[in-house]
């Protein structure tokens, strides 16, 4: 094959695949907007904080912009369900963070707050995901997360919140784990940790550093483990439906790593341009864990939008404060009411309850995930979360057809594109060696030897 044919092959692919890019990219951007912060203004004061100095205090910490909605709310929830600590949610400043998913949290406490809470530092401090994590605007947190560790807090990452310790430098000397996805960019830009696979939670004394989103019950369950003892938290795994509790240490695991069939998230990222948009109805009393199991696993699908949907400010089951982004759910595609409860609905679709069964609340959102989109996309969805789900039935189409054939007529259009001019260069360049032919032989034939040959 000559330079000629493979620069040609080259440029034909080139130009099949900047078809399907250019169209894809707005719609990747608006995929993975996750922590997209609230514009309105709105905002609500949180429960008031009672607190017991007989009790361990733990804290969720978040950052100014956000953190992961299951990163932070599976930990509180389980910490709260014991009964057994004192738990608040903290931030540099007291206005709405946003979780991913568009879900509001109104911190309990500031920093600030906190210390006149405190006599001291906390017991465990849980630190979650935050979508602008090793940038300077995490720099609050990671000051404050220094200043508890100097005074004894016990730290728990979950995620990439090891990111989060990391950029701190509180990871330097340490094991640790992090997610999947990220855990060889971690390796290569936070050499001092010693960065372990295949297991769900490390803990390295002072620190305990958890795999991907839901490994961190696992996490926060051996924190009860350490601390209150191995009855708590078996208590706290049977309270939240979590059925692979494996106490004594972290369950070993297969260490996940990308494949061909994980092509389905660029399908639905790119050319999901009608993915649907659901509306999450907030209700008062609601679980911490039934709310993060809506917005975490259409979230991560990429598949599914979400927004939160209510007529004000509620309190969920142990007390944290949510602000809806919408008071109606007009105009959505569908309308899911977390928790087994159920609620007058809003103006809109008719609500749809996910949690009525029994079992882990993600349960029942992942199969509703695979009927609305496909079994593939739930079950990137649960490779993501990190959410083993060889029991789980799911049930729908096999694979995105319509976005994968988006990228094929996209991309046959583009080549397409190419092959027509490539001709019309061709045509021209031919054109002109005929013209040029045939004017260099009138000058032949009118050439004075010619005519006397």
């Amino acid at each position: 094959m000559t330079v000629r044919a493979i620069l040609k092959i080259v440029a034909l692919v080139i130009t099949a695949l900047a078809l399907p890019a250019a169209l894809g990219a707005p719609t990747v951007i608006g995929a993975l907007a996750l922590n997209v912060p609230r514009t309105d203004g709105a905002s609500a004061r949180p429960a008031p904080v009672a607190h017991d100095p007989a009790k361990p205090t733990a804290i969720v910490v978040v950052g100014d912009r956000g953190a992961v909605v299951s990163d932070a709310l599976a930990p509180y929830e389980i910490l709260a369900t014991t009964g057994a600590f004192n738990v608040y949610t903290v931030a540099s400043e007291s206005h709405p963070v946003p979780l991913t998913g568009g879900l509001d949290l109104v911190p309990d406490l500031t920093f600030a707050e906190l210390e006149h809470v405190l006599d001291g530092p906390a017991d465990v401090v849980v630190v979650p995901a935050m979508p602008d994590v090793g940038q300077p605007t995490t720099k609050p947190v990671t000051d404050w997360l220094v200043t508890q560790a100097s005074r004894g807090a016990l730290l728990l990452s979950v995620c990439n919140g090891a990111g989060v310790l990391a950029s701190a430098g509180l990871l330097d000397g340490h094991r640790a784990t992090a997610h999947w996805l990220r855990i060889d960019e971690f390796e290569g830009r936070y050499a001092a940790v010693e960065w372990v696979r295949g297991t769900r939670y490390v803990d390295d004394g002072a620190v305990i550093s958890t795999a991907g989103v839901l490994s961190g019950i696992d996490g926060t369950l051996h924190v009860v483990e350490r601390l209150i003892g191995a009855d708590a938290a078996a208590d706290a795994a049977e309270a939240i439906g979590w059925r692979h509790h494996h106490p004594g240490g972290p369950a070993p695991m297969e260490q996940a790593g990308l494949g061909a069939s994980d092509a389905v998230v660029a399908f639905n990222t790119a050319f999901g341009w009608d993915r649907p948009t659901v509306g999450v109805l907030l209700t008062g009393g609601v679980g911490e864990i039934e709310l993060a199991s809506v917005f975490d696993t259409y979230g991560e699908s990429l598949a599914v939008g979400t927004v939160a949907v209510g007529a004000g400010p509620v309190r969920s089951r142990h007390g944290l404060t949510f602000i809806p982004r919408s008071e109606t759910a007009a105009g959505l595609d569908r309308l899911v009411v977390p928790g087994t409860t159920e609620h007058d609905a809003v103006a809109g679709p008719e609500p749809e309850y996910l949690h009525h069964g029994r079992g882990f609340p993600y349960d029942g959102v992942l199969q509703n995930l695979a009927r609305i989109t496909d079994v593939s996309t739930a079950h990137w969805a649960a490779k993501v979360l990190e959410y083993p789900i060889d029991d789980l039935a799911l049930s729908g189409p096999t694979w995105p057809w319509t976005e994968t054939l988006r990228f094929v007529g996209l991309a046959a259009g583009g080549m397409l594109a190419a092959l027509a001019v490539f001709a019309l260069v061709r045509r021209t360049r031919d054109g002109g060696s005929a013209a040029a032919r045939r004017e260099r032989d009138q000058l032949l034939v009118s050439s004075p030897n010619v005519r006397n040959g």
